[in-house]
């Protein structure tokens, strides 16, 4: 599974809501003798499957696209949740720091609130890291909050890059430089494979 659709509604939120996660797994473990799921956003989910499931991590393939000459840069994820991404990429980036933002989530009205985290990014390229960019919503306010206090460049990247309508549209006015997605989602921003990290694990 290259992309696990409804992998983040893993537990129920509110009354009456199903684990839709869980029934997805169940319905893939039909059949199935083994399942390889890239990025899913909790490797829990992978506990839903009736046969051996294995969470791929390809989020260090983020790397590859990114310029060789970041300005001592900062992989920031947008909660303390993805900071594991983040220390992928820059890990496989070479050098850099990484940092997270604090993230609340209004689970009645969807509603996200962003706060920058106490790392100083002025005059820095910051390069933004993330399992999944939908509307790109929380990922414009990160950029944002960043464009206030100096940032030099901002660099998006994500394992899927889900982008739905006017996702693009929105980072690209909240002034990022570039987005950098896998291909689990092709999208015009899949500028790298997950395949080899699947492939390790065949």
């Amino acid at each position: 599974l290259p992309y696990m659709g409804y992998a983040r509604q893993d537990e129920t939120f509110d009354a009456g809501e199903p684990v839709s996660a869980r029934a997805v797994a169940r319905a893939v473990s039909t059949g199935t003798d083994r399942v390889l799921t890239v990025n899913p956003h909790e490797r829990a989910v992978c506990d839903f499957f009736d046969v051996p499931a294995v969470a791929v991590d390809a989020a260090g393939r983020l790397a590859e696209p990114l310029p060789a000459d970041l300005a001592d840069p900062l992989f920031l994820s947008p909660d303390e949740g993805a900071i594991d991404l983040a220390a992928a990429v820059r890990e496989t980036y070479g050098r850099g720091a990484t940092d997270h933002f604090a993230k609340d989530r209004d689970y009645d009205t969807g509603e996200v609130a962003v706060e920058p985290g106490d790392a100083a990014v002025d005059g820095r390229d910051v390069v933004l890291v993330d399992d999944i960019v939908a509307t790109g919503s929380t990922m414009s306010e990160s950029i944002a909050h960043l464009h206030d206090r100096g940032v030099d460049r901002v660099f998006v990247t994500c394992v899927h890059p889900l982008l739905a309508a006017g996702a693009r549209t929105r980072l690209a006015r909240a002034g990022v430089a570039a987005i950098h997605g896998t291909d689990t989602i092709e999208r015009p921003v899949s500028t790298v494979s997950a395949a080899p990290a699947v492939a390790d694990h065949l």
